[in-house]
């Protein structure tokens, strides 16, 4: 082959690699474009809906009503809801998260190893409003029957339903962090006479410490943004309360409500849409920035 030959390869290899090295960049200023419009948008009509209502009231008031005469835009309702719903979630998810993690990385063998995780997967895959029928027609009859004084909708029945679905990010990232940890650093506890569960507990758990953490504070992310199912089980009603069993309503419920086209474009009342958004989003980002700042704090590097 000439050298003229090599230097049409040559440059057509090069034209071909800057192709998709561009085409990467244009997929990465989309996600980027799209998260400044966001913010954009969220900002622009919070500071409209600011003008009319002040801020101290709507993070500092009890009473939630836009919808109502007299008007009342206190926020901390929604954010009760919520957080009782969110952390309700939690309180299921995060054990039953982690002892699965725990047996498919440590435990399983074999066949089981291999289909236990895709299977718990394909929870990821069912969608959220099913997850809300199932509180209503399932979950909430169940709890009426084992206790009284459950309301229709509630918040227990939303946090059982929510800690299912967070449930494969929990096991998926737990799993591979628990993985993560070197065989030769097990294998030294095993050579000081350490039993298997003391391995786990002493050595396993605590080198993937920073996974684990990051994936509670994700599941909590995903908690606090789910719509539909929350929105099904606990109902629609702003009640600051701590009485999981009582009906109360989150930011992305209020949010589905006001979107459904009875509010008119332009209104105060349209508008707070986009304040509770802008209070959700900060949530979140506070959040991912903390599950961020975990892993690198804690994670433990091995040669």
């Amino acid at each position: 082959m000439t050298s003229r030959q090599w230097a049409k390869i040559s440059t057509f290899q090069k034209f071909r690699e800057n192709l998709v090295v561009k085409s990467l960049l244009v997929c990465a200023s989309i996600s980027v474009l799209t998260t400044l419009g966001i913010i954009f948008i969220l900002l622009e009509e919070s500071l409209q809906f600011f003008q009319h209502v002040s801020v101290f009231e709507f993070l500092g008031s009890t009473e939630w009503a836009p919808l109502f005469e007299p008007r009342s835009f206190g926020v901390l309702p929604l954010i009760s809801g919520t957080l009782l719903i969110a952390f309700g979630a939690l309180i299921f998810a995060l054990p039953i998260g982690l002892g699965i993690a725990v047996y498919t990385s440590q435990y399983a063998q074999g066949w089981w190893q291999k289909i236990l995780k895709p299977v718990l997967e394909i929870l990821a895959g069912i969608p959220s409003v099913v997850y809300g029928y199932f509180a209503i027609t399932r979950v909430t009859p169940m709890l009426q029957f084992l206790l009284d004084d459950v309301e229709v909708f509630n918040a227990a029945s939303a946090s059982i339903v929510i800690a299912i679905m967070v449930l494969p990010t929990i096991a998926s990232i737990c799993d591979d962090s628990l993985r993560a940890v070197p065989k030769t650093v097990k294998d030294g506890a095993y050579a000081l006479g350490a039993r298997k569960s003391e391995v786990i507990i002493s050595i396993v758990v605590p080198s993937a410490l920073s996974g684990i953490l990051a994936s509670f504070i994700l599941a909590f992310s995903r908690a606090i943004g789910e719509t539909m199912a929350v929105t099904l089980a606990a109902g629609g009603t702003p009640n600051m309360t701590l009485n999981p069993f009582e009906g109360v309503q989150a930011m992305t419920a209020y949010i589905a409500q006001v979107s459904l086209g009875d509010v008119a474009h332009g209104t105060i009342e349209y508008r707070s849409i986009f304040a509770v958004g802008l209070v959700l989003f900060l949530m979140t980002l506070v959040m991912n920035l903390l599950s961020q700042y975990i892993v690198k704090r804690y994670a433990r590097k091995y040669e």
